[in-house]
This record gives C-alpha cells, sequence and structure tokens, in this order.
C-alpha cells in the first residue's frame, strides 16, 4: 500500500484565505516569435487581477528552447526580471539551444493563447507528457501555480527528499520542499533537502521521460484526482520564476543521464571513502574513539575510518578542540596511528559559529562572513555551542575566512589532519524558536552548550597506541553497553506569506535562519533557504581543496539541493533503529543515486536514533554493506551498536564486508560510469526492466551497480524473503549457482541473520578482488578474479575502471572491457594506468545449475588478451 497523507479536497482547491483561486484569470500570449529551435512570447492577465496571495504581474514572458534532440527548456518569467531567481553561482543550468530547429527534437511545444496553456508532446507518438490546459496559471509575488494534467495512477517517482515510498502516492498527496531539521525522518514530513524533478513512466508507451523545476523557494507540490479534475500534478510555490526542463528519455536510465547535463555530473568521491566507517555521538574522548579502533581490530572487522562527532569541540565551538578530552597533541597521535595503519578520519563541522570571544568568531567578523540584521547587527540564532552567528555563503568574504580555518585548524602540520568532511544542521537548523528576540535567555534555560562528560580517572590498555595512550591495568575486549535584477521583488512579506506551505516545522523561520534576514548580495534568506545547505557543501569542498590541492575531496552533508551531487555525498540524517528505516532506505538511496544524481549515498547503519536490536543490526549490516556510503552512527543517548557488540553481528558484517570489498572496484566503476554520463550506479529494478510492470513499485530490492541484485530479509525476526525475480537468469552470489527467474515471486527460506541474497544478473562478466582485506590499502594491492555468469544466449559482458582512487587529475587511467562468447573472454579497452594488478583466476558459472569452473590465467592488466574455456 502507498502512502496517503490526507487532505481536506477543499485544501486542493481553494485557497488558505478562503478565496477562490479558480476565479483567477490566466494569462493570454501576444507577439509570438518562432526562431529556429527557440519560442518567445509576450504573457497578459487574461482579464482583471486576482491577487489571491499577493500581486498578480501582468507583464510576463515566454521562452522555449529546444535545447538538444531530448531535452526542452520552458521558462516563464516576469518581463522586468526583478523576481528572484536561482543564482547561477549556485546552479547555472544550460542555456541556448545545440540544435537548429524544433523539427529535430524528440519534444514538441504546442500552445493555446488565449486563455494561455501549453502541453509537451512526445514527436513519434504524440503522447502529451505535460499540459496545462483547464488550470489557468498564477503567477503572482509570492505565489506561483502551475498544473499538468496526468494519466489516471501514474507511476510516479523523485520529488524529495523523504520516507514516503519509492513510487509516489497519487491522490491526496502533497510533498513539500523546505530545508528542516528532521529528527527521526518522519514519513510524510519535508526533510533536509529538495530536489524538485519527478520522473514518470507510462505504462501505455512503456517509456519515460523526466521534469525539473529550477527554483528554489518553498513549495508544494500537490498530487491528486478527482472526479472534478481528474488527475494532475501541481506546483505551489512561494515566488520565483516556472523554469522546467523535459527529459524526453524515452527510458529511464536516459532521463538519468540527461538530468546529469543539466544539474552537473556526479563529483568522484576517493575509492578509500567506499570502505567501512564508524561513528557515535557521544564518544568521551580520545580513548574511547581509541578503544573503538582497536575493538574493530580484535574482532577482526574491517575498519577503513574512523569519526567523531562535535564531542571533540570545546563547549561545541567549531574549530576547537576539546583541551581535556580531545587534547591537540593526543589527536595528533590518534590521527597518525590511524594514518600508520592505513586509516582514515573524519570529523564534523557545523556552519553555526559560537557568539564568543574565539578566533573562528572573531576572524568571520573581521572578514564580514555572518548574516546581518537589517541594522547591520549579527544575527544570532542558538545552535549546540549556545548562541550563535551563521555564515552568510553569499558574503565576498566568506570563502576565504573558511579557507583559513580549515587550514589552520586542520593544518597537516600543526592540527588535526583530517582526510575527509562531515557537515551537518545546514539547512540551517536553530534550536531557538522564532521569533527567537533572545537568543541568549533562550540558551541559558534550554542548556545549550551541554554539559561535557565527566573526566576519564581509568580506563583500559590499548595495545599498538602509544605509551601516553596506556593506564597501569589489564586489557579487555569492549561489550555492548548503554532590488537588483532577478533578487526579488520589493514589498513582500518575507515572513508570513499569504500561501502557506505546509512546512513540519510551522512558519517559515521556525527552527531556522530568520527568512527576512538580507545576503551580502542582496538575496532575501526567504528565497535562498533551500540553498543553504548546498552552499555549505561548495564552500567546504573549496575549503579541503584549499588544504590538499591535488586530492579529491569528500564531503558528506545533510542538506542537499538539485545537482549537490556535483561536490559532495550526502547521508540520510538522523533516522531511526526500526526496521521501517531499515526499509525505507532501499527507496531513498535509489531515489538519491539514480534519479538526484547524488551517489555517495548511505543511511546511518543499524539507526542513529533509539536503542537498536542484535537482529535489526545484523540485518542493517548487511544491507549497509550494499550503500555507496556505508557507517554505523548513533545517537548519543542510545546503546552503542560497534559491529563488535554482538557476536551475530560481528559474523553478518564480516561477511557482507568481505563480499563489498571485493566487488568495490565493479562498483568503483559504476560510480565512475556516473561522473561521466550520469547512468546509476545504483538501480531500482525497474530502471533496468522498466517494461516489467511487476518492478514498478517495488522499493525493497534494488540493483547495487548494473547487475548485482539486493534483496534483503526485510521483517523483524523473520528468516524469509519473498523477493521478484524478473523474466530472466541470474546467479546466486554466494553459491554461484543459477537461478531462473520467470517474472513472478520467489520465497526465500532459512535467510539466517548472516546472511543477505544477492544475485548475479545474467550475462555480467563481474571483476573481483580475490579476497577480503583489512583495509582498502591492502586490498588494492590484491589481484583479480573474473565471473563469467552468461546470459541466456550464452554470452556475457563487463567493465573495470582503474586509477590510483584518489588524485583530483588522474595521470593514467584504464577503462577495460569484457567480453565472453562462445568460449572465448576477450579482454580490451584501454590501459593507461600502470599496474601489477592480474587476473589471477576466470571462473564460469554454469547457467543450468552445475558446478562453476575455475581457470587460472595470470594475465597482468596492461594490456588486452583473450582466454579460451
Amino acid at each position: 500500500m502507498r502512502f496517503s497523507r490526507l487532505l481536506s479536497a477543499a485544501a486542493f482547491a481553494v485557497a488558505v484565505n478562503g478565496a477562490d483561486i479558480g476565479s483567477c484569470p490566466g494569462y493570454k500570449a501576444s507577439k509570438v516569435v518562432h526562431s529556429g529551435a527557440t519560442i518567445t512570447a509576450n504573457l497578459n492577465l487574461a482579464d482583471p487581477a486576482c491577487d489571491v496571495y499577493g500581486k498578480d504581474l501582468d507583464n510576463l514572458r515566454l521562452l522555449v528552447e529546444y535545447q538538444t534532440d531530448s531535452r526542452l527548456h520552458i521558462k516563464i518569467y516576469d518581463a522586468a526580471q526583478q523576481v528572484y531567481q536561482v543564482p547561477a553561482s549556485v546552479l547555472d543550468p544550460p542555456k541556448g539551444t545545440t540544435i537548429g530547429s524544433a523539427g529535430g527534437s524528440a519534444l514538441e511545444f504546442q500552445m493555446v493563447e488565449n486563455p494561455f496553456s501549453f502541453s509537451v508532446v512526445r514527436a513519434d507518438n504524440k503522447e502529451v507528457i505535460f499540459n496545462t490546459a483547464g488550470t489557468p496559471l498564477i503567477f503572482e509575488s509570492q505565489y506561483l501555480r502551475l498544473r499538468t494534467s496526468l494519466p489516471d495512477n501514474p507511476n510516479l517517482y523523485g520529488l524529495g527528499e523523504d520516507t514516503d515510498p519509492f513510487r509516489l502516492n497519487t491522490t491526496e498527496y502533497t510533498r513539500t520542499l523546505w530545508s528542516r531539521d528532521a529528527y527521526e525522518i518522519p514519513v510524510g514530513t519535508n526533510l533536509y533537502g529538495n530536489h524538485p524533478i519527478y520522473v514518470e513512466h507510462r505504462q501505455t508507451s512503456d517509456k519515460t521521460h523526466g521534469v525539473y523545476l529550477h527554483n528554489s523557494n518553498g513549495m508544494d507540490i500537490k498530487i491528486n484526482n478527482t472526479k472534478a479534475t481528474g488527475q494532475y500534478l501541481e506546483y505551489n510555490t512561494i515566488g520565483g520564476v516556472i523554469d522546467l526542463y523535459f527529459l524526453a528519455g524515452p527510458g529511464p536510465l536516459e532521463v538519468a543521464q540527461q538530468y546529469s547535463e543539466v544539474v552537473g555530473k556526479s563529483a568522484m568521491m576517493p575509492y578509500w571513502g567506499l570502505g567501512l566507517h564508524q561513528c557515535k555521538y557521544g564518544y568521551q574522548d580520545y580513548i574511547e574513539i581509541s578503544e573503538v579502533v582497536l575493538n574493530y581490530s580484535l574482532a577482526k572487522i574491517p575498519l577503513e575510518t574512523m569519526w567523531t562527532d562535535i564531542d571533540y569541540m570545546d563547549g561545541r565551538k567549531v574549530f576547537t578542540l576539546d583541551p581535556l578530552r580531545f587534547p591537540l597533541q593526543k589527536m595528533r597521535e590518534f590521527v597518525h596511528y590511524l594514518h600508520h595503519h592505513n586509516q582514515h578520519y573524519i570529523v564534523m563541522v557545523d556552519p553555526a559559529v559560537a557568539y564568543q570571544d574565539y578566533d573562528a568568531f572573531n576572524n568571520g567578523i573581521k572578514a564580514g562572513a555572518f548574516l546581518k540584521r537589517s541594522d547591520g547587527s549579527i544575527y544570532q540564532g542558538v545552535v549546540w555551542p549556545g548562541v550563535t552567528a551563521f555564515p552568510d555563503w553569499f558574503a565576498p568574504g566568506t570563502q576565504g575566512y573558511w579557507n583559513y580555518e580549515f587550514d589552520t585548524f586542520f593544518s597537516a602540520d600543526s592540527g588535526i589532519d583530517i582526510d575527509a568532511l562531515w557537515i551537518d544542521m545546514n539547512e540551517a537548523s536553530n534550536f531557538c524558536v522564532y521569533p527567537c528576540t533572545n537568543a541568549t535567555d533562550f540558551a541559558v534555560k534550554n542548556g545549550f552548550p551541554p554539559k561535557p562528560p565527566p573526566l576519564r580517572t581509568d580506563w583500559e590498555p590499548l595495545p599498538g597506541f602509544p605509551k601516553d595512550f596506556q593506564p597501569p591495568k589489564h586489557s579487555r575486549l569492549f561489550r555492548r553497553q548503554t532590488g537588483s535584477p532577478m533578487q526579488g521583488l520589493p514589498g513582500r512579506d518575507l515572513i508570513n506569506p499569504q500561501y502557506t506551505i505546509n512546512n513540519t516545522a510551522g512558519s517559515l523561520s521556525n527552527h531556522t535562519i530568520n527568512t527576512d534576514l538580507i545576503h551580502a548580495n542582496g538575496l532575501a534568506e526567504y528565497d535562498v533557504h533551500n540553498l543553504y545547505g548546498t552552499m555549505m557543501s561548495s564552500a567546504s569542498r573549496e575549503a579541503l581543496l584549499s588544504r590538499r590541492p591535488s586530492v579529491r575531496p569528500m564531503v558528506i552533508t545533510r542538506s542537499t539541493f538539485a545537482g549537490a551531487g556535483a561536490k559532495v555525498g550526502h547521508w540520510l540524517g538522523d533516522n531511526s533503529a526500526t526496521w521501517h528505516d531499515y526499509r525505507i532506505s532501499i527507496a531513498q538511496i535509489i531515489a538519491f543515486s539514480g534519479i538526484f544524481q547524488v551517489p555517495m549515498v548511505g543511511a546511518d547503519v543499524c539507526g542513529y536514533a533509539q536503542n537498536t536490536t542484535e537482529t535489526l543490526c545484523a540485518r542493517w549490516a548487511m544491507l549497509g554493506a550494499f550503500y555507496p556510503f556505508y557507517r554505523n552512527h548513533a545517537a548519543s543517548d542510545v546503546i552503542g551498536h560497534e559491529f563488535y557488540r554482538w557476536p551475530s553481528v560481528t559474523e553478518a558484517a564480516q561477511i557482507a564486508i568481505k563480499a563489498r570489498y571485493q566487488l568495490l572496484d565493479y562498483f568503483y566503476t559504476a560510480m565512475q560510469k556516473q561522473s561521466v554520463d550520469g547512468t546509476p550506479s545504483l538501480n531500482a529494478m525497474w530502471f533496468l526492466y522498466p517494461n516489467d510492470l511487476q518492478t514498478l513499485a517495488i522499493d525493497t530490492q534494488f540493483f547495487f551497480g548494473p547487475s548485482i541484485l539486493v534483496s534483503p530479509v526485510t521483517e523483524e525476526n523473520s528468516t524469509s524473503v519473498t523477493i521478484y525475480l524478473p523474466n530472466d537468469l541470474f546467479y546466486d552470489f554466494f553459491t554461484r549457482k543459477a537461478v531462473r527467474g520467470t517474472g513472478s515471486t520467489l520465497t526465500l527460506t532459512n535467510v539466517g541473520f548472516t546472511q543477505i541474497p544477492v544475485h548475479i544478473r545474467g550475462g555480467t562478466v563481474l571483476p573481483l578482488r580475490i579476497d577480503g582485506a583489512s583495509t582498502i590499502s591492502d586490498l588494492r594491492k590484491l589481484d583479480f578474479e573474473l565471473v563469467i555468469a552468461p546470459g541466456e544466449d550464452g554470452k556475457a559482458s563487463g567493465s573495470l575502471y582503474l586509477d590510483d582512487g584518489e588524485s583530483l587529475v588522474q595521470t593514467g587511467t584504464s577503462m577495460i572491457q569484457f567480453r565472453y562468447e562462445k568460449g572465448v573472454l576477450s579482454v580490451d579497452g584501454t590501459f593507461g594506468y600502470m599496474t601489477h594488478l592480474s587476473v589471477e583466476r576466470v571462473t564460469l558459472l554454469d547457467a543450468r545449475g552445475g558446478e562453476a569452473r575455475s581457470i587460472g590465467v595470470e594475465k597482468v592488466l596492461r594490456g588486452p588478451f583473450s582466454v579460451k574455456i
């Protein structure tokens, strides 16, 4: 059953102030000019204004661009260009055309001049994919409405961030886009990020298209079907312009590729970033994080990266260290220990800077880096350190300020030599309830900053760590414990617009930065609120590059906007240790990777809030091994759930991590392809089987890369799972036995808590590392096994991308192609990466269910070769 958040029918038809928006006049077009692949027109009100949620704008412009053979751009904006538009400095989608005429496009723009409406139609079969007829366009100073009719019960996906089912509900449903700090990621609410793109698959034509609205203002997107209106999707925004990009597909993979051309290709992450990460809010001191690293080693669970939450800070102030619990010298020794063992270290940085007399705050004042009120005073909110200031990412001095703080605090020579970065609270979150007239009083009354934990007086020995980390007692393994152009019209109500979006936090400014603040470049926070997190992401990526210009930066952020994947990765926020959040994480990761073009994505494994259970954590350790971003993380007030705390979880993690690490080059290849052409590295089942109607609603199975089908057990305490296998040939990844899919469900029984069903899609040549390893550094020294999983035609193919795993600009790369046909494996491609790695063996799986056959080959991956099997 698809989730339905019930709203009254009146909410979909009548303005909240009682005015009937059906009486609004709409527009009429004039001076229509066709010029090659471009159409322009004037739009003017057809009758007297209705001014239902603001002032109707009478003088609009229409621009239609047939940009490519598969992308159509439609923009409606005010003639004076005073209405706010998304700054090009944040995201600059394509402009202009690359084809000579409209006749070269897969899509057609059709228009009715009076009353103005438009539709987008497929050129080949005349299928209408977007049609505004019957509902007048409303374009007001603080409200836009645009509605398209749709077929009944459409297959719609996207419009995140959310924790609703992957396929959207289509009756009485509202998706609200307005960034907020969304603890425990409630169903049916607006969350941390904003991605106003939807993808629709039409069963009648077996074709898929996408629609992206380039608008950062708060909005409600309503989807409904009534007798009076029929099926529709309706945009209701509190500002901005209508700036639509239509993506023709015709398949879901093509839509993904086309969207990547609009918002940018995803950034490549360092290879080591695909290893296992460990964090917990509430680690007491440098001793405890050292114990965690040691315990992972003793438990023989490969830990790649240790993280520290805001616990390391002095009074929760960014760019500081707690001198008693995380002293500089001890932290430098700790990081040196990790690096000496080929492991990595990451800490959190929040945007809010403590409003106190210390370097980071004083430097920000000198740089003019903080948001200010209209009287020139620095705006004050309340976050973890108490009263805080917030960086103004549009201010000219902010990037230099941010770079300097990173260069000094994270100095390899004198500071904390982090390897990557975690940024949080960047919606932006503000604990102080609007209007927050006395931030100091609120902070004091609510206990910010919180008291630090007590100082440690004794601890267990830490074998292998420096002498000054050691106490005088015995060792044990820890166990489980408890104005200007496009800057916005003047005279708007920037706090309480007449149209009220369905923001779960309440008013626009509640628990965030006041929306009437004006940035240094003249933009109102009202318009750019949804960009705050993605701007912090960009600034932080640049700050990491300032430290290490030649190394790929890895930034993991909470708040995102369209195009964020070109700079950063995303963790899915403060989830809970529930089976629902375990299950819904699958829909979330395939949406971010497959639709939103943010491929480095994952949920907090075993759950952040609430106490987990051994069985849930064991299942999640295995599912998480197939997230691109794989991190165990927990809140401060819950039991620790590091993977070594239960024997079954330890075993599950060991099995899953070995499989992940063996598959890592295969998946790294998929991520590289996404960074080049937008092909998703994670796939919903229907992405690869779009003509199989049974796959359209499946969101508890997914493809890790193009060929590995993951089908976890999803019910509490169950050891069985019913999965769907399309009409195709598959092979069990662990047993390597053939399984014939018949386009029906299959119930797998006796699936233990240290098992996860994983299948290889037939027709695949799978490059695997010959074994697992304790670190990524050791893994990259291992040779390969090529596993041939023939399709029904007896053929198979695959690819392998090789580079040094961390350089921003590679001096040499290899893209190797594998093809198997008629008993011969051919290896070809480009071989620019100088390596001593070999294909140690080739294994041919038996499509008839027999035993696999392996042969040793010992072929170095520096040139073409072939193997007869």
